[in-house]
C-alpha cells in the first residue's frame, strides 16, 4: 500500500509539472529583466514582443506553431515581430534572406516556406544563389527579389543585426524579449523548472511571456 501511495504522488507531482504556469515568473529564472531597455515600436497599451530566432534553429521551429496561436490570441494588444540573429556575422544568408522578406512585405506569407525548407526538405539556403533560386521557385519575382536583396537598406539593416541583438542581450535562439525590458527563453525557463517535460515546455514559455506582458500593460 505504501508503494501505491508513493506512486500517487509520483504521478501527481509529474501532472503538475506537466501543467506548471510560471503565472508570477522569477525573475532571474524565468526571465531577466534588461539593465538598458530598448525602445519599443508600440503606443499606448499595446506591448511589442519580439522573437529573436535564426531559420536553421530546431528549437525555433519546434517553437513556431505554439507561437503563431499564441499572437493569434492576443488580438491588437500586442505587435509582434521577428528579429534574425546573424549566424555567419554581418554577411549572414540566413538574415539577408529574412531582411529581405520583410522588406517586400512577404515575411509572414513566406516566412513557414523557409521553415519548411530548412526542416523539413532539408534545403541548406547558405549563399547568395541558394536564396535567389528558393525565391524564385516560391512565386518571387527575379529581378525584384535582387533588388530588395541588394537594396542598401537592407543591407545596411544586415551589418546592424550582431549590434542589435548584443543590445538586447540575447545571446541564443528562440529568445522572446517583451516591451523591450523583459527577456526569456525555453532554457531559462528549462533551467528555472527542473523537470518540465520537454513537450510541455514552449507551452511553459509562453505562459511566462502571457504574465510579462501584462506586467508591461500594468506599468503602463
Amino acid at each position: 500500500m505504501r508503494y501505491l501511495r508513493l506512486l500517487a504522488v509520483a504521478a501527481c507531482l509529474v501532472a503538475g509539472v506537466a501543467t506548471a504556469s510560471p503565472a508570477s515568473p522569477r525573475e532571474g529564472a524565468d526571465y531577466m529583466t534588461l539593465a538598458a531597455p530598448q525602445p519599443a515600436q508600440t503606443a499606448g497599451k499595446k506591448i511589442e514582443v519580439i522573437e529573436f530566432f535564426m531559420y536553421h534553429c530546431p528549437a525555433c521551429n519546434a517553437l513556431e506553431p505554439e507561437l503563431l496561436d499564441w499572437v493569434k490570441k492576443q488580438g491588437d494588444g500586442v505587435v509582434f515581430r521577428r528579429i534574425h540573429i546573424p549566424h555567419t556575422e554581418s554577411n549572414d544568408p540566413e538574415a539577408h534572406l529574412f531582411l529581405t522578406l520583410e522588406a517586400m512585405k512577404n515575411e509572414d506569407a513566406l516566412h513557414a516556406k523557409v521553415l519548411y525548407a530548412w526542416h523539413v526538405e532539408h534545403r541548406r539556403l547558405l549563399s547568395d544563389a541558394d536564396n535567389l533560386d528558393w525565391a524564385v521557385k516560391n512565386g518571387l519575382d527575379k529581378a525584384r527579389f535582387l533588388e530588395f536583396y541588394n537594396s542598401f537598406s537592407v543591407k545596411t539593416k544586415l551589418q546592424n543585426l550582431s549590434r542589435v541583438a548584443a543590445s538586447y542581450k540575447v545571446d541564443s535562439t528562440p529568445t522572446l524579449v517583451v516591451d523591450g525590458r523583459y527577456l526569456t527563453n525555453p532554457a531559462m525557463v528549462d533551467e528555472g523548472n527542473p523537470g518540465t517535460p520537454r513537450p510541455a515546455l514552449n507551452k511553459v514559455t509562453l505562459q511566462v511571456v502571457d504574465a510579462l506582458v501584462a506586467k508591461a500593460r500594468a506599468a503602463k
